[in-house]
């Protein structure tokens, strides 16, 4: 995730098109129309929406910055305003939302409150029906939700594709298997004397869970979290990033329009609005920067909620000397520039061995030119979009000057385009850990290439972080890039290839060190994370008025008890020592 706070860019160059005109309605976003808890989860589904119209341009606002948990507003200051969102390809205005009051957002909260239990009682199949006519929703409105990406991104069109294209995957793994994720679990117990009792673990969702995501994915990330949490059982209300929140809204219609329960809500705002989310629910899920990450945490811990992050990340990628050279090449590139290299798993630093360092470098930058960049209407064209706003632009800008100040070439790329927040795709050489670009998160269309002498200082300097998000790992030898993985300091690893764990819903999707704390999916987990688990025991046998070990104490009994007790859980002759226990019980020793 960027490693600053996020701000809407106020881009002013080129023209739109068609396509990235705005299809947010003014209504989208709202909870569902309200309906008695007793019939929520009865609800039919309703008729389809037509394509809403473009907004009208006007001029650009200064907007505040990115969700974080300062606690600063209060409900009595806390102003409603409205905050523009702009096509940072063009500068056009697309959208405005209103930035929410935490009483705003306290009120949305309670009203989710009133329709979680009926949620929660439907089950897992009940759940999956309604996530599957969502499923069906965003299928059915792909090229208008690739529409609203574009305008609040200037994504390319593929690039606009994928958001919807992935949700309506995860969407369906989630719906299915979240019955069998969330049954009952009866586990063995360690002894014979627990053997009496039926064991079980139940799972019990949160009530609300709050899920606030950043600019980069805006339909995607949302879907991530939000998913597993209701599939769960639990109520979401969504914080998306001032940034890029129409997207948000538009994934908060499909619910009402599908006649969902209302157990959906999305609040739009900056901080302040962050603030008040953390602050009402029961679970917080945050992706985004490390910083706001910990404030965060601190808030969490401070009203003793748990919480899941997703943060900051630096991704190394090692070309060892027998790998095959054109497809880490081409790998590489991809990994390294997708989404206009705005990825929390891009590849941002890459580390070749010595023996096939200029090769790599002449093949990844001979590539890495052939990619076109620009502004996408709804025929893709391009392979590189825009940057999310001219503050990340000045990040990627600030890189690449200091890296060749300090001596590192740019093959290819090396300066904004000139024409709103487009940044040339970017090859640096000869770079090294004195450089920004190599040790802190760039989140743009920049990847750096340093010579190593052998695969032992790679390792070094790949787990030279303190980020540990994802990595890769490129060999001929499938056997030796397993070993590689085992010693890097990072969440997920690659062989061979990019992005592959974020795709393999089965997998844990988290980081390490500053990367992150839990995982945001992963197969049951990613359901189990938005429940509390509950052990409930009953007994097998008939019961007796009172155990041995209830009051009064009677130290025969006591004694015969813990001498059971001895016996299942010792090893060796000391489990037989009754009468070693019974004088022990007996004040004899």
């Amino acid at each position: 995730m960027p490693n600053t706070e996020p701000s809407p860019g106020e881009s002013t160059a080129g023209k739109s098109t068609g396509a990235n005109k705005p299809a947010a309605r003014k209504t989208a976003g709202r909870t569902a129309a309200k309906k008695t808890p007793a019939k929520a989860a009865k609800s039919a589904p309703a008729a389809k929406s037509s394509t809403p119209a473009a907004t009208k341009s006007a001029p650009a606002a200064t907007v505040k910055k990115d969700p974080a948990p300062a606690r600063q507003a209060t409900a009595a200051t806390a102003l409603v305003t409205d905050i523009e969102v702009r096509n940072p390809a063009t500068g056009e205005l697309v959208g405005t939302v209103p930035a929410e009051s935490a009483d705003a957002v306290a009120a949305k909260v309670r009203e989710l409150r009133l329709y979680q239990p009926e949620w929660e009682a439907i089950g897992p199949e009940g759940r999956k029906e309604w996530l599957l006519k969502l499923q069906d929703w965003i299928i059915d409105h792909t090229d208008h939700l690739a529409d609203v990406l574009q305008s609040e991104t200037g994504k390319a069109r593929v690039d606009a594709l994928i958001d919807p294209s992935f949700s309506v995957d995860l969407t369906g793994y989630y719906a299915r298997r979240a019955g069998k994720f969330l049954s009952d679990e009866h586990p063995s117990p360690h002894s014979p004397l627990a053997r009496v009792k039926k064991l079980t673990t139940a799972y019990r969702p949160y009530p609300v869970v709050g899920v606030i995501t950043p600019w980069n994915f805006p339909l995607a990330m949302p879907v991530i979290d939000v998913i597993p949490a209701l599939a769960a059982g639990a109520a979401v209300v969504l914080k998306p990033s001032e940034v890029t929140p129409l997207s948000a809204l538009e994934l908060a219609r499909g619910w009402s329009e599908i006649g969902a329960p209302p157990v959906l809500a999305v609040v739009t705002g900056a901080g302040e609005t962050g603030a008040a989310v953390v602050d009402n629910v029961d679970y917080v899920q945050f992706t985004g920067s490390t910083k706001t990450g910990k404030r965060i945490a601190a808030a969490c811990v401070e009203r003793l909620i748990p919480y899941s992050l997703e943060l900051g990340g630096k991704d190394p990628a090692i070309v060892l000397a027998d790998a095959d050279i054109d497809r880490a090449a081409y790998g590489i590139a991809f990994g390294g520039l997708f989404n206009a290299g705005q990825v929390c798993i891009s590849v941002e630093r890459v580390y070749v061995e010595a023996p096939v360092y200029d090769t790599f470098v002449e093949k990844l930058a001979a590539h890495v030119r052939e990619l076109r960049q620009g502004a996408d209407g709804r025929e893709p064209r391009y392979d590189v979009g825009a940057l999310a706003n001219d503050a990340q632009k000045s990040i990627v800008s600030d890189h690449v000057e200091d890296a060749i100040a300090k001596g590192a070439r740019a093959v290819t790329g090396g300066k904004a385009t000139g024409v709103g927040t487009f940044y040339q795709p970017t090859v640096l050489a000869d770079v090294d850990h004195s450089m920004s670009c190599m040790t802190e998160e760039t989140f743009g269309p920049t990847i750096p290439v340093m010579k190593v002498a052998d695969e032992a200082e790679a390792v070094r300097l790949a787990n030279d972080s303190i980020y540990g998000l994802s990595a890769s790992v490129w060999t001929g030898d499938k056997a030796r890039g397993e070993r590689v993985a085992r010693r890097l300091n990072a969440g997920a690893v690659n062989i061979n290839d990019v992005f592959a764990n974020m795709f393999s819903f089965a997998l844990p999707m988290g980081g390490w060190q500053q990367s992150g704390v839990g995982a945001r999916w992963g197969g049951a987990d990613g359901v189990r994370k938005y429940c509390r688990k509950q052990a409930i025991t009953v007994p097998i046998l008939p019961t007796q008025e009172k155990e041995l070990m209830w009051f009064p104490y009677n130290t025969t009994k006591l004694g015969f008890a813990l001498a059971a007790m001895r016996a299942a859980g010792a090893r060796g002759m000391r489990r037989l020592g009754i009468k070693d226990v019974l004088d022990t019980v007996g004040g004899k020793k």
